[in-house]
């Protein structure tokens, strides 16, 4: 990731004899299922979900499924900041208490907009060569409520990897939901820091390819898609949604702490911005 810096999210390595921490360990087992993936791509594209794919919260989304559309405010009130995920885990609860199925869930996921442009930047990613883009999802969603989604897009195939909260119904036809990892970064909510899946998912695949890729992009717009930013080194792209957090972030960092941040910012109002960029870049 050529300079790359971590200081915000630096995890201290084990001390010896120890267990390594769970969150490296996760990390690591969903990016050591990339070994079929071939070796000979040119760049790596990860993309966010929710406000980035998809123009509304897959989580505010789903209350629509709810008795009323919405929630009773004793639930409301359990959520603490920083623990969203367990706030989640309550609501899918509720919702299963009140009858919500699983194709009711499904289907109110179906139904969200895609971002201006961005089915026109899948198909390209997807009429480009075989050997130019990796293409990676990581979202603070969870899995059921992107695959939903992606699979009647159809754009599931498009993503080598997706890495999220896991959510599967189970036997009850509860969607039970579970933090992704945890992890040491004070900025990041605590089940996910998305640096440091980043970080692991390009050492591991660096490793399995032999070499690193020509340039690395990310397309984000929260504040949670500033961290992992924050590690692209000056040959990388970030695409920031304009004049979301994540673009917020950006420039105040420049402004504040000039050479911080090392990635190209090529803000987006629509994908198609996305696609001019990049067409430029992989013609290089």
């Amino acid at each position: 990731m050529g300079e790359s810096i971590f200081n915000c999210c630096y995890v201290p390595p084990h001390p010896p004899g120890e267990e390594e921490p769970r969150r490296s360990r996760r990390t690591d087992i969903m990016a050591s299922h990339s070994g079929h993936i071939s070796s000979d791509k040119r760049f790596l594209i990860f993309f966010d979900f929710d406000e980035t794919i998809v123009d509304e919260t897959s989580d505010d989304m789903v209350v629509q499924a709810a008795p009323g559309q919405h929630l009773p405010g004793w639930l409301k009130d359990t959520y603490q900041p920083g623990r969203y995920n367990e706030y989640m885990q309550r609501v899918l609860a509720y919702l299963a208490e009140q009858g919500v199925t699983e194709s009711d869930i499904r289907s109110t996921m179906e139904k969200m907009p895609s971002t201006p442009g961005m089915l026109t930047l899948f198909q390209f990613l997807r009429n480009r060569p075989p050997q130019d883009f990796e293409v990676v999802l990581v979202s603070d969603a969870n899995t059921y409520f992107i695959e939903s989604w992606l699979r009647r897009a159809g754009a599931r195939q498009l993503f080598h990897r997706i890495f999220s909260n896991p959510a599967t119904f189970n036997k009850d036809g509860r969607l039970v939901m579970k933090p992704f990892h945890s992890h040491d970064c004070p900025r990041c909510p605590d089940n996910m820091c998305k640096q440091v899946i980043v970080r692991d998912y390009v050492a591991r695949r660096t490793q399995e390819r032999g070499r690193p890729y020509q340039r690395i992009f990310y397309v984000g717009d929260g504040a949670n898609d500033f961290c992992p930013a924050v590690a692209l080194g000056p040959r990388d792209v970030a695409f920031p949604r304009r004049d979301f957090p994540m673009h917020r972030l950006i420039t105040e960092t420049h402004e504040g702490m000039p050479g911080e941040f090392k990635a190209v910012t090529a803000p987006w109002v629509s994908a198609e911005e996305v696609v001019q960029r990049l067409r430029k870049l992989v013609a290089e």
